[in-house]
C-alpha cells in the first residue's frame, strides 16, 4: 500500500523515516538548549514554502520579527512569505487554555478556505507544559493542541528537557512524546573541547525507522545536516531474496496457510535490514509450529525406511501435484521455478532449528 510522505526538508533525516512524515501527523523535536530545535522548525517550514505550501508559526515565546531576523542569519528568507504564505501566531504571556479551546479551533476553520497545504510549527511547547501543573490537565490540554492543528496539515512541535543526571529523557517531556506521532531526541555532549551533536528516532508510527544515533550538524543557507546512510544500500536490496524465497517454499511444503506464507513475502518486501532475516524466520517458523510438524513427519518417513532424499522428492511431486487445487499460484510458480534444484536444496528435511538455520543461512 503507498502512502503519501511529506518531506520534512531536514537534510538526511527523510531517508531514514521513509520518505518523510504522514499527513496531518505530529513529530515532537526534544531537546536541551543549544541543540537547534528552533533551526529545525525553521528548515522545515521554508521547504515547504519553497515548493508552494503554506505555513502557520505558533510561537509560544519569541515575536515574528525576531524570529525572521534570526532566521535570515541562518540563510532563510521568511520576509518574503510573511503574510502572504507564512502566518505567524505569538502568544506569549496569553491564556494558554484560551489559545487551545478557542483561538486555534477558529484558526482551522479559517485555515479550511485554502486549498493548499499548511505546514504547522510550535516552537516551542516548554511554555504550555509548565503552566499546568497537574499532569492530567496537562495531558488533556496537549491532546486538545495537536487534535486540532493535526487538522491542518503535518506539524513539527519543539519542546525543552530538562534531564537529571542518569535521565535518558526529561520526566517533563514524556507526556508530549507519548502524545506526539513521531518523536526525535536531539542531544549534545563535549568531546575534546567541542560538542558533538546526535539524533535518534524515538518513535515513528506507521513508519519503518532508522534506529541508530545520527550526528548531525549546522550548515549555514541549508541548516540541519543529519549524517545518514540509506537503511539499506542499493547493493542489499535483494541481497537476501534467496533466503526468503527458501523459507516460503519451506512454508508451503510443510502445508502452511496461505496467510503465513504471504506474512512471509510481506516481510521480504519491507525487510530493510543489512543482518539476514533467518534468524526471524527461525522464530517464525516456530510460532507456528512447523519445526515440529517436520521433526514428526521425518520420524515417520524414516521409520518407513525412506531417505531424506526420497521424502524430499515425494514430498516434491505431491506438492506440484496438487498445485492447480491450492489456488496459490504465486506460490506453485515459485515451486515450479525451483523444482529442478529442490534435491539439493532439500528444504522439507528439517530436524530441528540449527537445521532450519542452515538452510536459510
Amino acid at each position: 500500500m503507498n502512502i503519501e510522505r511529506i518531506p520534512t526538508g531536514i537534510t538526511g533525516l527523510d531517508r531514514v523515516i521513509e520518505g518523510g512524515v504522514l499527513n496531518n501527523s505530529t513529530l515532537l523535536v526534544v531537546g536541551s538548549s543549544g541543540t537547534g530545535k528552533s533551526t529545525f522548525s525553521m528548515q522545515y517550514i521554508m521547504y515547504g514554502l519553497e515548493r508552494g505550501e503554506n505555513a502557520l508559526y505558533i510561537s509560544m515565546e519569541e515575536p515574528p520579527e525576531q524570529i525572521m531576523r534570526e532566521a535570515k542569519m541562518l540563510g532563510f528568507d521568511m520576509d518574503r512569505y510573511y503574510n502572504k504564505e507564512l502566518f505567524f501566531f505569538h502568544s506569549k504571556g496569553e491564556d494558554f487554555r484560551m489559545l487551545v479551546e478557542e483561538q486555534l479551533p477558529a484558526l482551522v476553520e479559517a485555515n479550511q478556505e485554502y486549498d493548499v497545504r499548511t505546514r504547522v510549527v510550535i516552537d516551542p511547547l516548554t511554555p504550555l507544559i509548565w503552566s499546568v501543573q497537574d499532569k492530567q490537565e496537562q495531558r488533556d490540554l496537549i491532546t486538545k493542541l495537536f487534535y486540532t492543528l493535526k487538522q491542518i496539515g503535518p506539524v513539527l512541535v519543539t519542546t525543552e528537557e530538562h534531564a537529571s543526571p542518569g535521565e535518558t529523557m526529561g520526566e517533563d517531556v514524556l507526556i508530549p512524546v507519548y502524545l506526539s506521532d513521531g518523536a526525535v531526541h536531539l542531544t549534545y555532549r563535549p568531546i575534546g573541547g567541542a560538542f558533538n551533536r546526535a539524533l535518534e528516532i524515538i518513535k515513528m508510527r506507521a513508519t519503518r525507522h532508522g534506529e541508530e544515533v545520527y550526528p548531525y550538524i549546522f550548515v549555514r543557507g541549508l541548516g540541519v545536516v543529519v549524517r545518514t546512510t540509506p537503511m539499506v544500500s542499493s547493493d542489499d536490496i535483494n541481497k537476501y531474496d534467496d533466503v526468503f524465497d527458501r523459507a516460503i517454499r519451506t512454508a508451503y511444503d510443510m502445508g502452511a496457510s496461505d496467510t503465513l506464507q504471504q506474512k512471509i513475502r510481506t516481510i521480504k518486501e519491507n525487510w530493510s535490514y543489512t543482518f539476514s532475516p533467518k534468524e526471524t524466520l527461525q522464530l517464525l517458523f516456530e510460532m507456528h509450529d512447523l519445526t515440529d510438524t517436520v521433526r514428526t513427519r521425518k520420524k515417520k518417513d524414516l521409520d518407513n525406511g525412506a531417505s531424506s532424499d526420497n521424502v524430499a522428492d515425494e514430498e516434491m511431486t505431491g506438492v506440484m501435484e496438487g498445485t492447480e487445487s491450492t489456488g496459490n499460484e504465486d506460490t506453485a510458480a515459485e515451486i515450479n521455478d525451483a523444482s529442478e534444484t529442490r534435491k539439493a536444496d532439500s528444504l522439507i528435511d528439517i530436524d530441528d532449528l540449527s537445521e532450519l538455520e542452515e538452510i536459510v543461512k
